[in-house]
């Protein structure tokens, strides 16, 4: 009755055309789930509409092996669902959305995703090595846990998340995330996946390849 699969999967999915899932009965389906990186709101909607039917709600979760459990996510029948957005924060996680000085980024400001104060179920130090956990967790800002994502909060208060900080490519001045910019490209209908990798640029500081 739950089918929580990847973005990538889904994708790979859509590739095989309407035609594949038609083929199936699908309504014991209640609920369709995404996990293990952003999802585009092309797939975000395939995914609805061709296995979900236009009747299960999709819940786009955020979440790491060290976190221990889902730190946001929708909740059916709740929140207002937004293809590409994970919504809003689960109980117990308080996140922000920093700069790189440490101060909040406005709305619709790509930053880096933190956490303000412990949750139910965060990991509490690696195994023999507890000055890694915290040089690798802690250090980016001083007390605060550091995802290692990029993220950003639109005028909703919902998040949307960018993919890891270092698939967010500084152009210019302006932080362009490569999960945003693949998303475009596979929203053409003859492109099934698209990979994006910055490159150094003599004036931009970087540019980006596809």
């Amino acid at each position: 009755t739950v089918f929580y699969t990847a973005p990538t999967a889904i994708r790979a999915l859509m590739r095989l055309g309407d035609e594949w899932p038609a083929k199936y009965k699908l309504d014991t389906l209640r609920v369709l789930g995404s996990v293990g990186e952003p999802i585009n709101p092309e797939a975000w909607m395939w995914y609805y509409e061709k296995i979900g039917h236009s009747r299960c709600p999709i819940v786009d979760t955020w979440w790491q092996t060290e976190t221990g459990g889902h730190l946001i996510t929708p909740l059916p029948g709740v929140h207002t669902l937004k293809p590409g957005s994970a919504n809003k924060p689960f109980f117990g996680g308080d996140p922000v959305v920093l700069r790189d000085d440490g101060s909040r980024c406005e709305v619709n400001e790509g930053g880096k995703l933190c956490f303000r104060k412990p949750w139910p179920g965060m990991m509490r130090t690696m195994w023999r090595d507890h000055a890694r956990f915290i040089d690798t967790y802690f250090t980016v800002y001083d007390n605060l846990y550091f995802a290692g994502d990029g993220c950003r909060i639109d005028e909703d208060g919902d998040y949307w998340l960018m993919g890891r900080i270092d698939d967010v490519v500084n152009v210019s001045g302006h932080r362009i995330s490569t999960a945003e910019v693949e998303s475009a490209l596979v929203s053409h209908k003859k492109v099934a996946e698209a990979a994006v990798t910055p490159v150094p640029h003599d004036v931009k500081g970087q540019g980006l390849y596809a």
